[in-house]
């Protein structure tokens, strides 16, 4: 979903890489085989940042007979339109990476097969989509927008660094924050909703006008807030507050500390999904993709390979994750329907409020 520190699709960005070995193809779908000429082949649709490990690929054809093909469908709004438009005629048999921000499109379009696994891991119903009570998704890797600070930049300068959405349009934070753009990245978007969720329809404009006024900078993507305005993304960058994610501070790590923090009181939590395509040449075969994606190899593998956390409780995070990738207890939340009810109108105010 994301590159080291991204939740994209993820939560773009986090998310946001091919596939890496493992014998499937993708990029241009044009030249992939058609979905559903051999029952043993199982096509699942995915984001571009989709990734995992050959050999945790490898195990699914060995246990289940089936060979999963990849295929990227751009980001993971675009491809969620776009299983929106073929349904009941779909590129693929399965999909993952459809997440709580687009959910609704895909299900209200009936682009997907209700279906519910098997086997639940302890901890996978927590992370259910609000009213999907037939379970057309299957929640399987989450992760939240947080607000980042360098903490050796504060320490340093003998600042006190802000702990809340309120305090970053205070005069003290003037000109350190900067934020990838809610029309034109994924974290961005997820950072608008989540002053939608604290500030309500009636406030969120107006806290953005004060950001902008304190000296907020956006930029098109996530990568270039981080890498290029974040001081510390490794570059020259002057800014010590941005937008990224929980699993940030896990990256940061220097002599046994992280040099950055999120601040948990900010995040929306972006959770992703698999699922089957209504129409699928080879739902058994969509069926047992899912399935293998709520399986301890897969869950295991995502914080490294795609840098979200598991959704069953039942596998170990890596070291560095357990002791500084700290998850919000109460992320800030909108429903999916009001987001897909209100998305493009909050884009038109947001854009129109940053330009003033």
């Amino acid at each position: 979903m994301r590159t080291p520190a991204i939740a994209a699709t993820a939560i773009s960005a986090l998310l946001l890489s091919g596939l890496s070995g493992c014998g499937s193809t993708s990029g241009d779908p044009e030249s992939e085989p058609t979905s559903g000429a051999d029952d043993k082949r199982v096509v699942m649709l995915t984001h571009d940042s989709f990734t995992l490990p050959k050999e945790v690929l490898a195990e699914f054809e060995e246990k289940t007979g089936y060979t999963a093909e990849i295929r990227h469908a751009g980001d993971g709004g675009e491809m969620t339109t776009k299983i929106a438009m073929d349904t009941g005629n779909p590129d693929g048999d399965a999909v993952f990476g459809i997440d709580n921000t687009f959910a609704s499109r895909a299900i209200d379009q009936g682009a997907l097969e209700a279906y519910t696994p098997s086997e639940i891991p302890e901890g996978v119903s927590d992370f259910d989509l609000p009213g999907d009570e037939e379970h057309f998704l299957t929640p399987v890797d989450n992760g939240s927008v947080c607000i980042n600070i360098d903490t050796e930049w504060f320490a340093k300068k003998k600042l006190t660094p802000p702990e809340s959405l309120d305090d970053l349009a205070k005069p003290a934070y003037k000109d350190l924050l900067v934020v990838p753009g809610a029309a034109t990245s994924t974290p961005g978007m997820v950072f608008l909703l989540a002053t939608v969720a604290e500030y309500g329809e009636d406030g969120w404009a107006d806290y953005w006008g004060d950001l902008i006024d304190n000296g907020t900078k956006v930029v098109d993507g996530w990568d270039q807030a981080y890498y290029s305005d974040f001081t510390q993304g490794g570059g020259k960058g002057t800014r010590p507050i941005v937008v990224s994610y929980d699993s940030s501070p896990a990256f940061t790590v220097k002599d046994g500390k992280s040099t950055t923090k999120a601040l948990l009181d900010t995040c929306f939590r972006q959770v992703e999904y698999a699922g089957v395509l209504k129409g699928a040449d080879n739902p058994e075969g969509a069926k047992a993709l899912v399935d293998f994606m709520l399986s301890d190899s897969v869950q295991g593998a995502l914080p490294e390979s795609m840098y979200v956390f598991p959704v069953s409780s039942s596998v170990e995070l890596p070291a560095e994750w357990a002791k500084f990738a700290e998850q919000p207890t109460s992320p800030l939340s909108v429903s999916p329907e009001e987001i897909e009810k209100n998305r493009e109108e909050w884009l038109a105010t947001w854009s129109d409020t940053i330009a003033q």
